[in-house]
């Protein structure tokens, strides 16, 4: 089992920059893919970015390729998403989810969740 929790959401205006956090349970973090999604108000979830396990190759979607940055630190069993240059679009609700080793953009893949951090952007 895989308990994940969000935390760093918030409001912020257009332009500005953010970093999530999600920190995880468990003793072999290191092998599992972390995946970051969204979901805005009255969307479907879709896929943000994601790190794989033990390679740690990362992937984004079009959206927010150049402007987010996903990273983890195994030892302290953390992945981050630093969000730059925010846009009113970019506002959802933000999971962190767990998967093993490989990493994917759909979230059908992911077996673990955290409960989402809210990111607001206003214009």
């Amino acid at each position: 089992q895989v308990q994940l929790v969000e935390s760093g959401g918030g409001l912020v205006q257009a332009g500005d920059s953010l970093t999530l956090s999600c920190a995880a349970s468990g003793r072999t973090f290191s092998s599992y893919a972390m995946g970051w999604f969204r979901q805005a108000p009255g969307k479907e979830r879709e896929f943000v970015a994601a790190i794989s396990g033990i390679s740690g190759t990362t992937t984004y979607a079009d959206s927010v390729k150049g402007r987010f940055t996903i990273s983890r630190d195994n030892a302290k069993n953390q992945v981050y998403l630093q969000m730059y240059a925010l846009r009113p679009e970019d506002t959802a609700v933000y999971y962190c989810a767990a998967r093993w080793l490989l990493n994917s953009g759909n979230h059908l893949n992911y077996d673990y969740w955290g409960q989402g951090t809210l990111v607001t952007v206003s214009s």
